[in-house]
């Protein structure tokens, strides 16, 4: 969450996307990876990269999409958790087999740990980031990504 200052979604245009992005991942993770960061869009959706040399049509569209601000903290996307996890040095949850298979099919799955965004963790994979609430991770795997499981 971001510091008591409230809804992180207010500080948009109000800092630098960079600032606001760096803050934010050095609050919930500890770590913020030296990148170009931007918010684009309704969605407060943050994109990530590294200046480039190699001289290519500007179609405005650089980075990956690496997360997302919500009203309470940074939600970041499977390759952003990719980007952050292995250094990060606070709120990784590592998940066993069973739940990192019900959690990449789409299922929530319960843990015991403080509510708040995390990075899940499975052997030496980054997963994603979750909610964590009232004991469960809240699935954000988007559904063309999710593992098709037989039951």
């Amino acid at each position: 969450m971001s510091d008591g200052k409230g809804n992180p979604r207010n500080e948009i245009g109000k800092t630098s996307d960079a600032e606001l992005v760096k803050r934010l991942l050095m609050e919930n993770y500890g770590y913020a990876p030296d990148l170009i960061y931007e918010i684009r869009g309704n969605h407060q959706k943050v994109y990530a990269y590294k200046p480039c040399e190699l001289k290519i049509s500007d179609t405005g569209r650089r980075g990956v999409y690496f997360g997302r601000i919500e009203s309470d903290g940074i939600r970041l996307t499977i390759e952003g958790a990719f980007l952050v996890g292995p250094k990060a040095t606070k709120n990784v949850v590592e998940l066993d087999d069973e739940r990192a298979r019900r959690y990449l099919a789409g299922e929530s799955v319960e843990v015991d740990v403080p509510d708040g965004w995390v990075l899940l963790k499975w052997r030496s994979y980054y997963l994603g980031s979750a909610k964590a609430k009232a004991g469960r991770l809240l699935n954000y795997v988007p559904k063309e990504r999710r593992l098709r499981i037989g039951r």
